[in-house]
C-alpha cells in the first residue's frame, strides 16, 4: 500500500516551485494541519499526537524561522532531502519533515509498513489540509511507502542533497550501501541509549504529591512507544547514600501510575522481560530481581557499568546506586542521549553537563520531557542542518 499527498509525476520540482526559507506557503500548512492534530477528538485517540501540534503551532514555526536569520551569511533550502524514519515512533517523521519543509526543501518521506494507527491519523490529516493548500505544497512534499527495495532507495538516494535516516544502527549501515551524489551528505540517527537519575535528596525533600508528578512524567516517558524510543530510559540512577527507601516508594508509585493509566504488558512481553533480566543475572550484572506485575520489571545492577544498554522490554527498570552524579561520567558515552532527572540542583546538573564536555549525553531534561521533541536533537541543530549558507562580501 501506498500513501502520498500531492501529484502524481517527477520527484525533482520545476523552479517555479522554489520554496524559501519560512515560506508562508509552508507555515499556512503546518499551521493548519496543528489544528487538526489538536483536536480534542484525535487527542483521545493519539495523545502523542498533541505535543505534535503544539509543536507546529504558527507560533513556533515563527520562533524557528527567527532562529535561523543569520548577519552574517544568506540562508537557503538545501535542497532535496530524503526522509527514512524509524518504524517504532510514529510520529517523528512529522518532526523531521516539517522542519526541513520549513527550511524551503523539496521532501520525500518514506512512511514504514509497520508504522500504527497514529502515523495513519496523521496522514489522513495531511491529505485533508492539503485539499486547500497552495498546490506548491504537493508538488514539493511527498509521503511515500514501498518495501524493501534497493532500486527505489537508490534512486531517491541520487535525488537527495541531504538523506536523514533513523532508525538503528543496522538501518544507517543498510542505507548507507547506497552512495550519495558528492555534493549530497547524511544525518544519521543510530543506536541511542538514554538513562534516568533521582537524586534521593531531592526525592525526600519533595512532598508527595510532587514525587508522584514525578513518577507519572517518567512513567509517560518509560511507556510510550513500548520504552523503545531512544529517548526512553532504560537505567534508573539512585544518586545519594541509603536509596532503598527512595526506590521502593519509587517503584511502588510506579505501579500505581501504571495501572491508573492502563499502559498494559501482554503476557508474552512479560515472559521475554523475565528472560532478559535472568540472563543479566546469569553474566553477573544483576544481584536481585523483581516482579510485581507484568508491567513493572526491576532489577538491582552490581556496578554502574553493567548497566545494559540494548533493549531489554517494557517496564523493564533495572536500578543502581551512586553517591553522586559525578560518578557516572565514565559509563557515558557517545551512544547516550536523554539523561532525564528529577530532584537535582541546576548547578548539579551543569557541573555533570561540564565534566562530560561533549562525550556523551546529548539532553538533560527533567521526568515527562524525555519524549518531547525539540529542534535540537541527538546534538544537532536540526533546522540548521536542513539549510546552506551565501556568504556575500563586499
Amino acid at each position: 500500500m501506498q500513501y502520498r499527498f500531492g501529484a502524481e509525476g517527477d520527484l525533482t520540482a520545476p523552479s517555479d516551485d522554489r520554496l524559501t526559507v519560512g515560506d508562508p506557503r509552508v507555515i499556512d500548512f503546518l499551521a493548519k494541519l496543528a489544528r487538526k492534530l489538536l483536536a480534542p477528538a484525535v487527542a483521545r485517540r493519539h495523545a502523542e499526537l498533541g505535543s505534535l501540534g503544539f509543536f507546529l503551532r504558527p507560533a513556533e514555526l515563527h520562533r524557528t524561522v527567527n532562529h535561523l536569520k543569520r548577519d552574517d551569511a544568506l540562508v537557503f533550502p538545501r535542497g532535496n532531502v530524503f526522509h527514512i524514519p524509524p518504524a517504532n515512533v510514529d510520529t517523528i517523521f512529522v518532526y523531521s519533515w516539517a522542519l526541513s519543509a520549513l527550511a524551503g526543501n523539496h521532501n520525500v518521506v518514506r512512511i514504514s509498513e509497520r508504522s500504527a494507527t497514529a502515523a495513519d491519523t496523521i496522514l489522513t490529516a495531511l491529505n485533508e489540509v492539503l485539499a486547500d493548500a497552495d498546490p506548491v505544497i504537493g508538488r514539493t512534499q511527498r509521503m511515500i511507502t514501498y518495501g524493501r527495495d534497493d532500486q527505489v532507495t537508490a534512486a531517491l538516494s541520487q535525488w537527495a542533497d541531504l538523506r536523514v535516516i533513523w532508525g538503528g544502527d543496522s538501518a544507517v549501515a543498510a542505507i548507507r550501501k547506497h552512495p550519495l551524489r558528492p555534493s549530497a551528505r547524511d544525518l544519521t540517527f543510530p543506536d541511542r541509549t538514554s538513562w534516568a537519575a533521582v537524586s534521593a535528596a531531592g526525592w525526600r525533600a519533595a512532598d508527595p504529591a510532587r514525587r508522584r508528578e514525578a513518577v507519572l512524567g517518567f512513567t509517560n516517558d518509560s511507556y510510550w512507544f513500548d520504552q523503545a524510543a531512544c529517548s526512553s530510559p532504560r537505567t534508573v540512577f539512585l544518586v545519594g547514600e541509603d536509596t532503598d527507601d527512595v526506590r521502593e516508594e519509587f517503584v511502588e508509585l510506579l505501579l500505581q501510575v501504571v495501572d491508573q493509566r492502563g499502559w498494559e504488558i501482554d503476557a508474552a512481553m512479560a515472559v521475554e522481560k523475565r528472560v532478559n533480566a535472568y540472563g543479566l543475572a546469569a553474566t553477573g550484572a544483576i544481584s536481585s530481581m523483581q516482579f510485581p506485575a507484568n508491567s513493572v520489571t526491576a532489577m538491582s545492577l552490581i556496578t554502574v557499568p553493567d548497566a545494559p544498554r540494548r533493549w531489554i522490554g517494557a517496564g523493564a527498570f533495572p536500578f543502581a546506586q551512586v553517591g553522586s552524579l559525578l560518578e557516572l561520567v565514565p559509563a557515558m558515552n557517545r551512544q547516550d542521549q536523554t539523561f532525564s532527572h528529577f530532584g537535582f540542583t541546576h548547578d548539579e546538573l551543569k557541573a555533570f553537563a561540564l565534566e562530560l564536555g561533549g562525550r556523551g549525553v546529548d539532553r538533560i531534561v527533567p521526568f515527562g520531557s524525555a519524549l518531547t521533541f525539540g529542534s535540537i536533537w541527538d546534538g544537532f541543530d536540526l533546522p540548521r542542518e536542513f539549510t546552506r549558507l551565501t556568504t556575500l562580501v563586499e
